[in-house]
Parts: structure tokens; sequence; C-alpha cells
């Protein structure tokens, strides 16, 4: 899968190595960064008013300045010339004040009213900048999760979770960094350098020039310095999402690990990957350690050539006195941006490193999404059919499934027996759109399935994973997953499911928290939990997946009795159970027995079984451990 400027996005969360990477190594900030352009867009007047008051701000920066050079002048001549002021004002017009005329005062005056005015402008500039970064975070960060949550399951098979919530968290909270930082830096030093430069053109072309010719030896620096980082910050990224993946499944699998004795062997893991991180970061500050020095070198550069020069240029009559202070002070301004210069290059190169992570994701492309002209899934399931269905995974060699054929009517109950590798939970899958077959037809209501919106189908279908996942939160969060609903249809869901009985008894309820992935409960109480969220809203369709394999015998068969009770709905409704126990099953309308993902055999349990075959021989087995 590709993005629109052909970079290939490889089987983990980076990008490989190809020609477009290369290509970005020899660019100053490389490609993908400029892609949080059109982000800001979106807030574009508050980003124009962030630019207008951060000019305003520099002007009153500077103003400063410009009144320490006038006041040194007027203190000068108001020294040598018995108190005459020729420089800016007259006496006449400005009285004395006591011993502090208001001249002097009004020097202060205006110091005193610039500096509030550049914390007024200032405040407000990074007000709405930072705003609009937070903003264009957030839209950044929900273009990416959107686009991870429409991507097909087989996408999530072979990625870590780890290392996507690396890219989400870490890697879109730098890029708010390049906006409300870098970018406010940007307009920053711009402003400064024109303003600074056209005053000190305006007072003598020959300091300016004098101040600014070394300047120009920055930019092979700048070059040296960005074509050489950015490989090392990229890979930093990498390494800081292969630290956070290990994490995770160290933490996730906790148990695990210590009933194992493997708390050796992960840190191990984890050392290295630190390790690779640390590597990575002392040599990307190698690079950045011999920028930044340079950068004083032609600073110490610009201001020795500007203050020998002074001399000779007031000697000449080119400038006064208080306007030299004031070109020196105005040229210190011209410090700070060239130091900012650098940090800020090394804040951009570590942005577009994680910008190329982040936009990666956000220009992924389903290959699972509906047909143009698709239509909603309208009335009832009555029927599912599989017509001649054949399938394979992307990574398996040969079909998992061969020309299957089947059909479960309103109030049917199928079973699909098989071993391990069959081809029974893929069945599953393919209705619930997760994958679509290389060959034949999955029809619902005699109409094949692509016709129809998956968000129509899905809300239709009651899905019962062989592994029940529960959200950190509550019962009550849980079995009312992303729906409304009283607490009347929690317990009737929860009655069905066979779990009233275990949650009415629990301190809080259906309040209870139940812990990480549900870790709090038992595997059978999480089954029946997963069970009863099937079956809040009714659907035409339930699907269930091993779903019995955590309970008792005595469990399953009150759960059974609830399923196919006698009200309307449970009539109407088509089950499809896949299990290896086959008592789960034995009450089914009909029987598919799987070998090899092909259908060997299908009858109800009598037939099947009188049959001698594949179903009799797994059933002979089980008998001596399940009650007839």
């Amino acid at each position: 899968m590709s993005d629109d400027d052909g970079e290939q996005v490889s089987s983990g969360i980076g990008l490989s190595k190809d020609n477009s990477d290369l290509l970005d190594e020899k660019q100053l900030l490389g490609r993908k960064i400029w892609r949080i352009v059109p982000y800001l867009k979106r807030y574009w007047k508050r980003a124009l008013g962030g630019i207008l008051t951060n000019g305003v701000a520099r002007a009153f920066d500077l103003i400063p300045f410009i009144a320490i050079g006038m006041a040194a002048d007027y203190y000068r001549d108001k020294t040598f010339t018995d108190g005459s002021i020729k420089s800016f004002v007259t006496s006449d017009i400005l009285p004395s004040v006591g011993p502090i005329t208001s001249v002097e005062l009004g020097f202060g005056v205006l110091i005193l009213i610039s500096f509030s005015f550049l914390a007024v402008f200032q405040g407000l500039s990074n007000q709405l900048w930072q705003s609009t970064a937070y903003m264009a975070q957030h839209d950044i960060r929900m273009d990416a999760t959107e686009s991870l949550m429409a991507m097909e399951a087989s996408y999530f098979e072979t990625r870590q979770t780890g290392n996507l919530m690396a890219v989400l968290s870490a890697d879109v909270a730098q890029l708010e960094d390049i906006i409300s930082d870098a970018s406010t830096s940007i307009i920053r030093i711009t402003i400064t350098f024109a303003t600074a430069f056209s005053i000190m053109f305006w007072m003598s072309p020959t300091l300016a020039l004098i101040l600014f010719a070394p300047l120009a030896l920055i930019v092979p620096m700048v070059v040296w310095f960005s074509t050489r980082v950015q490989r090392k910050y990229r890979k930093t990224r990498e390494s800081t999402g292969g630290i956070v993946a290990i994490l995770e499944n160290v933490l996730s699998g906790i148990t695990v690990v210590q009933a194992y004795n493997a708390t050796d062997f992960e840190s191990s893991r984890i050392g290295r990957q630190s390790g690779d991180y640390r590597d990575q970061s002392i040599d990307a500050a190698l690079v950045r350690n011999r920028f930044i020095p340079g950068i004083y070198i032609v600073a110490g550069l610009s201001f020795g050539l500007l203050v020998s020069a002074g001399g000779w240029v007031m000697e000449d009559g080119q400038i006064t006195v208080g306007q030299f202070v004031t070109f020196l002070l105005i040229s210190t301004r011209m410090t700070m941006p060239m130091f900012i210069l650098g940090l800020l290059l090394n804040q951009l190169q570590k942005g577009e490193a994680s910008s190329k992570r982040v936009f990666a994701i956000i220009d992924l492309e389903p290959s699972i999404f509906d047909k143009e002209g698709a239509k909603d899934l309208e009335g009832e399931i009555t029927s599912i059919s599989f017509e001649n269905v054949s399938f394979s995974y992307p990574s398996s060699e040969g079909n998992v499934l061969n020309t299957i054929s089947f059909n479960a009517s309103s109030g049917n109950f199928l079973g699909v027996m098989g071993h391990t590798g069959a081809g029974k939970s893929t069945i599953l899958k393919l209705i619930e759109r997760f994958y679509e077959p290389q060959q034949g037809k999955v029809l619902i209501n005699g109409i094949d399935i692509n016709e129809y919106s998956i968000k129509s189908i899905r809300e239709r279908v009651g899905f019962v994973s062989q592994e029940p996942f529960l959200f950190f939160g509550t019962l009550r969060e849980n079995i009312a997953y992303a729906r409304n609903a009283t607490d009347e249809d929690i317990k009737k869901a929860l009655e069905t499911a066979g779990a009233w009985e275990f949650t009415s008894k629990l301190p809080q309820g259906i309040d209870t928290m139940v812990g990480d992935r549900g870790v709090m409960l038992s595997g059978g109480q999480r089954a029946r939990v997963s069970l009863a969220r099937a079956l809040l809203n009714n659907p035409d369709l339930l699907i269930l997946d091993e779903a019995s394999a955590a309970l008792d015998a005595e469990t399953e068969k009150r759960i059974q009795q609830s399923l196919f009770g006698n009200s309307e709905n449970d009539r109407k409704r088509i089950t499809i159970a896949v299990a290896h126990r086959l008592a789960t099953i034995r009450n089914s309308d009909e029987i598919i027995a799987l070998v090899d993902g092909s259908i060997v055999e299908r009858g109800t349990h009598d037939q099947l079984v009188s049959n001698n075959n594949v179903y009799a021989s797994q059933w002979s087995i089980q008998t001596g451990e399940i009650d007839n």
C-alpha cells in the first residue's frame, strides 16, 4: 500500500527505506512536515491573528532600543552643551519637572508602555497559535485514529499495538509542538530579522552589511545539519515505537512473563530496543552539538566586526553615538534568532520523522469498504447463504475455504464443527465482512452482502468471539457498549446470557469495574458478559465463535434454553455457532463438518452420528467426557 507521494508503508508502522526517503534526507525539511499546513488552514483566521499580533509584538520589542539610543544622544548633548537639547526635542516645549525633565520621564514612560504592549500582544499571539496547534493536533489524531479504525482486521494481525499507540500519542504530540513552538519561532525570527534589518540599514547601511555578511556562513551549516540529522531522528522515532510495543506486550501478559520466569528475558529485549534509541539519540546529539557552536562562532564574528567598525563609522559622521547604541542593542536581538534557528531546525527534523509515521497511517486505504451505491440493509435478516465461497489469507498458502455452500433462515440454528484450522472461524469473519472471499458470494436475504453498507449489516448482527474482550470500565459500559440502553435492557440481556446471577451479587452490581481486558472476571464470566453485549439489541443474526468454550456444561445448557426460548425474537433469530465441544451444537437444525476448508458432511446430530464419519468420530471421543 502506498501513500500519495509513492512512499511504501512497511509491514510495521514505519516507512521502508526507499528512494523517497533518500530524497527527503537531501532536503532541509523533507516533504511530510508540510502536510500539517492544510490543518492550519482550517483555522486560518485564528492563525492570521497570531501572525499579526506577533508582528505588533515585535515592533514594541524594538521600540525600547530606539528610545535608549535617543536617550543616549539626549544625555550626551545635555552633558556637553550646558544642558541644551539638540538631538530630539527643545527645552521650550518640555520644561523641567524637578530634577528630572519631562523628556527624561518621557523616555521611561515610552519604554514602560512598549514593554506593556509587548506583553499584551505577545500573550495574545501565543494564545492564538497554541490554540490553533491544539485544534490541528486534535484533527490530525482523529484522522489517524479514524483511518486505523477503518482498516480491515487483517491489517492489525501483523502490527504491534504499542507501535500504533506510539504514533497516535508521541508522534502526534511532536507535531503539536511543531505548530505551537516551531511555527511561532519561524514567525518571530522572520519578523524580527526583517524589521531589525530595515531599521539598522536605515541608520547605517555600512554597519548593517558588516553585521549581516558573516551570517551567510550559516547557510552551508544549516544544510549540513539538516541533511545529517533527519535520518537519525527517524530512527529514534522508530525505536520509541518499538519500546512502547514491547512494554505493551509485557504489561498485557505480565502473568505469563512471571509464570515463565521471563523477567530477565523481557528486560533484555527492552534493553536492546532502549539501547538502540540511546545510540541513535547520542548520534543525533553529536550532530546537533557540532552545529550549535558553529552558530556561536558566526555570531561572535559578526559582533566583533560590528564593534570594531563602529568607531570608524561614527568618526565618519554616518551615525551618532545614540544611534550606534540603538544599533548594538537591536543587533543583540539578532543573536537570539540565530540560536533559536539551531533549536528550530532540530525540532523541525524531529517533526519530519514524526510526520512520516503519522501521515503513513492517515494515508492508509482499507481494502474492505462500501462499494459505490451500497444501500443500507432495511428490515430484518431472514437468511444468510454461502454460494461456492473460497477464501485464502494473504499470508497463507492455499485456500482456507474451498467452494463452501450453505443456507440458514429465520429461526435456524446452524452448527459448524471441524479440527483446528479447518476454516470454521473464517466463515464467521466473512459474514461480518472482516474479510472478503476471493471466489463465490455471501448473501443476505438473497442479495450479495457487498450490495449493503457494512455499518447496516453489523447493526443487525451480534458477534461473540472465542476470546471475549472487555474494555476497562464497568459492566454497564461493556454491555451497553456504543449504545443507549436502560437498566431493564441490560438486565434482560444478562439474564438471557446467564450472567445476571453473578452480576447481581457483585458489590456494585452492573456498575462494578471489570479491570483491563476484564481481568477481574473469570473466563466464563467474561464469556457471558460478552454474550449479553451481543444480545442487547436483539440481533437478527447471532454469531458464536467458541463462545461457550469457557462455560461449564450446566451453565451452557441454561444459556441455550434462554437463547432458544419462546419469545418471538428467539424464534426468528438466526444463530450460527462454531464449536469444538459438540454438545454445544448438538441441537442445531443443521451441522456442517469441515475438513481442510471443505464441507465433508452435513445434517442433524442424529443423522451425522449414524453416518459414522467425521462428526461421529469426534462425538465418540467426547461422549466419555460429556453427559448425554
